[in-house]
């Protein structure tokens, strides 16, 4: 299927109706999505649903029986229906059906609205529940943007920089399985805002934060160019790129959940931070990508 092209008089944007999510973002002639190079990760953007993360040994439980799901769900490779386009937006919808109810035994609707505005990008996702039972589920964003921006400078000379002084605490993973291991520590910005960038920072895999303001931008005292992101729904930020790698890019990880937890086959109901929506109610979730 071919990439969904959407643009005003500042930004042209591509979404791949395959999986729903961003292959480019162009401004002033420079690409700010990362393009899928193998070497390092063969994607540029993954739509995180109905979970964030690895699943011990790939399964959940809900109502004493196990289901299996891919890692964040199944949204990758999956093609979403073109609900709406105009020039400047586009909505993508994904409905459940037979396969889905084999890994998810609920009905929903999960719709992906893509909208410019001016020098900014919103992402809305909403998802409905269709079912005649509550539903539950995460969500989570993984956008890949290149590092440097534009060429400028190179990868050390890039940081990511919140709005406001804080202190953030990082979740640890179990290095044996990349699941949440119940341990957390304190991590320290230069500054009390910045993280400089360093491609040992993913060495561990991925740094996720909680604690911190829900706004990062990526930026270099070197480039005039920068990504903010802006993620008020969400709770946890991870920050990654393929790990022992000198990895031209970052991802920046809005998430509303947390992957399993390590040693834990988690039953759906009771697992943290995970979404209960009733039945006929919707949920709706906003991203804001500004592009300078």
């Amino acid at each position: 299927m071919e990439s969904i092209i959407i643009q005003n008089g500042t930004l042209a944007v591509k979404v791949d109706p395959v999986g729903g999510a961003l292959s480019s973002i162009v401004r002033d002639g420079a690409e700010y999505v990362w393009q899928a190079d193998p070497t390092y990760w063969k994607s540029h953007d993954k739509n995180l649903f109905p979970y964030v993360g690895r699943m011990n040994e790939g399964r959940y439980l809900l109502d004493g029986r196990a289901y299996e799901m891919p890692l964040h769900g199944f949204c990758t490779g999956r093609a979403f229906e073109v609900a709406a386009q105009g020039p400047d937006f586009v909505r993508l919808a994904l409905a459940d059906n037979d396969e889905t109810r084999r890994m998810y035994p609920f009905a929903f609707r999960f719709e992906i609205l893509y909208r410019l505005e001016g020098e900014k990008l919103i992402k809305q996702c909403t998802v409905t529940n269709t079912d005649a039972k509550t539903i539950l589920f995460g969500i989570g964003a993984h956008p890949g943007f290149n590092v440097p921006l534009g060429g400028d400078g190179v990868f050390t000379d890039w940081q990511l920089v919140f709005p406001e002084a804080c202190e953030p605490v990082r979740v640890e993973f179990d290095q044996a399985n990349y699941l949440v291991s119940g341990k957390e520590a304190p991590w320290p910005l230069e500054g009390g805002v910045r993280i400089p960038l360093a491609h040992s920072l993913f060495d561990l895999d991925a740094v996720v934060l909680k604690g911190m303001p829900r706004q990062v931008t990526l930026c270099s005292e070197k480039s005039r160019r920068s990504v903010t992101v802006e993620y008020p729904d969400m709770p946890f930020l991870g920050l990654w790129h393929a790990p022992h790698k000198d990895a031209p890019y970052v991802c920046i990880e809005p998430w509303a959940s947390l992957p399993s937890r390590s040693g834990i086959t988690e039953d759906l109901a009771k697992q943290p931070h995970i979404i209960h929506l009733p039945a006929g109610e919707a949920y709706t979730n906003t991203l804001t990508f500004t592009i300078r």
